[in-house]
């Protein structure tokens, strides 16, 4: 954003007014996310001070943000102006939204871990005429330390970098504000600081999930005794080492925020407790850039987004391999920016300059009739870590919507005696006799169970595994129809919740997987406890099968040895409809609604990009098989930034 203000004179009013209109959109969603945190915390008096000090600790924050790269216009360390006005509203809404505040308004917790934050930033990141002389810098670090002693840390990032009045005032005010509070309440005083060792104890258990550092972590995995306190020691002294000689370099480079939350995040790690509502120091590291190409630049604040707006259990499948990550992403998160994420120095060619995406000029569409907005479609390969993050968070996101869609038992039930008559009426009633059919044969009954649990998932995610290693830029073509077809038939999960045949009572289907079924129980049992058992209309099992069928037709090879490949993939469809019917979890006119949905999301996918797939040309990344249809077919391709 700063590039495009800083390239010439100010562009045309139309571009202005998005800008406004852009600007005012996210402002109205700021105050209505702040009103509604307000609005669903416990009455505390202190709850609208806190909400205060949070939209402060934002605005602080984006007014620090860095500028453009040194060289390009210098001494300049401000950000362009729209990406001010822009960084604001969106500083707030991440902000009100991240865990460690909708904890502490839960909570009750007040502004405890809130003040610190702010402080230390009035303190480390003031900028302009009225910057923050040294002492009162020292003065103000001092106090967020004596509220959250881990706070300390920045006293010897201030000496790092030359500010040594800072880092001695830091420290005299820590001592006076902790003899005033032993003079105040020696009792308290002596419970936090001898009896629980610096709030150890304190509130939850220290091993508990709650509390993420470096101490908990090894409390969790089940140290106990000098064995943990040597490896606390020397793994908190390496965080310490190296987190504070980053922080040091890029506060040098005049990224003070960045420094800012590295420390932070430092202070985090070898706590011997971090709260929740401690951890906004993690949320500051989104600042830091990290990356060559734009995919890849997202990738980071994506990560520190999630971790610290959404739970263990959305971010990461709670399994045996992967649980232990999400219970601890906060902090690996902060172990990440303190010691591991190599942040851009503004010095860097590619601090305000990406390497040039590849793109496919927008082309007419065959039907005049039909309307196209016709955006440019990006050729290269996208970041795997940000696909997975947005593929775990979308699935869960669209198993939340399936799990809420409307579950009425009568209104299900009669819809399925719809779907039948109209079935009948077109003489395509042939459930029951396929049901019992395949019932009566074990081995092809435990078979299509087996096909109806596993395949529905692993096909599809191996397909498109093939395609981003092999063909990038098909695999975004698919990639994008597969997620809109998806979001297609949540509506129709909403609008026509639909009680599969082996839910229909009295009509003598048998479940073929669970057995029979208690259908006077409106509950079904631990069945429903699983998924949405009327969320059958449209079958996305045919309509996953049907847009594997599709992919595998297109790119699979024509003519050769392995032409087979696209039979293959056209019979997947087939197989699965006959399974679905067999086990008596859809009907025929499930797999129509399926087919439609597929048939729905590569119609918006055309209306987005324009006909047909994208002919590659010679682009990065791209694989031979996207090679030798770029021989036969070619489109015009240009880099965008």
């Amino acid at each position: 954003m700063a590039d495009a203000e800083r390239s010439g004179p100010v562009g045309p009013p139309r571009a202005g007014s998005r800008s406004g209109a852009a600007l005012a959109a996210l402002w109205l969603l700021a105050g209505l996310l702040a009103v509604r945190q307000a609005a669903a915390a416990p009455r505390f008096p202190w709850t609208p001070g806190t909400l205060l000090l949070v939209v402060a600790v934002a605005l602080v924050a984006a007014r620090a943000l860095p500028g453009g790269r040194v060289g390009g216009r210098p001494g300049d360390n401000a950000p362009g102006r729209r990406t001010a006005m822009l960084a604001a509203p969106v500083a707030v809404i991440l902000t009100v939204v991240s865990l460690p505040v909708r904890n502490a308004f839960t909570l009750g917790l007040g502004p405890t871990g809130v003040i610190p934050v702010l402080l230390v930033l009035l303190g480390c990141c003031a900028r302009g005429p009225g910057r923050t002389t040294g002492v009162l810098v020292g003065v103000l670090v001092g106090v967020a330390a004596a509220l959250q002693p881990a706070v300390l840390l920045f006293a010897a990032l201030l000496w790092l970098t030359g500010r040594r009045r800072a880092a001695i005032a830091t420290g005299a005010t820590f001592a006076v504000c902790t003899a005033l509070a032993w003079a105040a309440l020696p009792d308290d005083s002596w419970t936090y600081w001898v009896h629980h060792t610096t709030g150890v104890g304190l509130g939850e258990r220290p091993d508990g999930l709650a509390n993420q550092s470096l101490h908990g972590l090894l409390l969790r995995i089940g140290l106990r005794g000098p064995v943990e306190i040597l490896l606390y020691g020397l793994s908190a002294a390496l965080v310490v080492r190296t987190g504070l000689r980053r922080a040091a370099r890029y506060a040098r480079d005049g990224q003070p925020l960045l420094a800012t939350a590295i420390t932070g995040c430092v202070a985090v790690a070898v706590s011997p407790t971090a709260w929740q509502h401690q951890q906004l120091w993690i949320l500051l590291a989104v600042v830091g850039r990290t990356g060559r190409r734009r995919a890849d630049r997202l990738v980071w604040p994506v990560l520190v987004v999630l971790v610290m707006t959404l739970t263990s259990t959305v971010l990461v499948s709670p399994n045996p391999v992967l649980g232990p990550i999400g219970r601890n992403a906060p902090l690996l998160t902060a172990l990440a920016a303190a010691c591991a994420v190599p942040f851009l120095t503004r010095s860097a060619a590619l601090w305000d300059r990406l390497v040039p995406t590849p793109v496919a000029q927008p082309q007419r569409g065959r039907y005049r009739w039909v309307p196209l907005l016709r955006f440019k479609r990006a050729l290269n390969r996208p970041n795997v870590l940000l696909e997975l993050m947005l593929i775990r968070v979308g699935y869960w996101a669209y198993s939340y919507i399936r799990a809420q869609a409307p579950d009425s038992r009568a209104l299900a039930e009669s819809h399925g005696r719809q779907i039948l008559a109209v079935e009948e009426f077109l003489r395509l009633d042939v459930e029951h006799g396929v049901n019992h059919f395949v019932a009566g044969v074990d081995w092809l009954a435990d078979g299509m169970d087996y096909y109806y649990g596993t395949f529905h998932f692993l096909v599809p995610m191996s397909l498109l595994g093939y395609l981003y290693w092999r063909r990038p830029a098909t695999y975004r073509w698919a990639r994008t129809s597969l997620a809109l077809a998806t979001l297609v038939a949540l509506a129709g999960f909403w609008l026509y919740p639909l009680a599969p045949p082996r839910l229909m009572p009295g009509l003598g289907f048998i479940d073929t997987a669970n057995g029979p079924q208690d259908l006077s129980h409106p509950d079904y049992g631990a069945l429903t406890e699983l998924a949405n058992q009327y969320a059958a209309m449209p079958s996305l099992h045919i309509g996953w099968s049907l847009w594997c069928g599709i992919v595998i037709a297109v790119v699979g090879p024509k003519t050769g040895p392995k032409a087979w490949t696209r039979w293959l993939g056209m019979l997947y469809p087939l197989m699965t409809f006959s399974v679905i019917v067999g086990t008596a979890n859809h009907y025929v006119l499930d797999a129509v609604g399926g087919a439609l949905v597929v048939a729905a999301g590569f119609g918006i996918q055309y209306v987005l990009t324009g006909p047909g797939r994208v002919a590659l040309a010679a682009i990065p990344g791209a694989r031979r098989g996207d090679a030798v249809e770029a021989a036969t077919e070619r489109e015009p391709v240009r880099a965008a930034g």
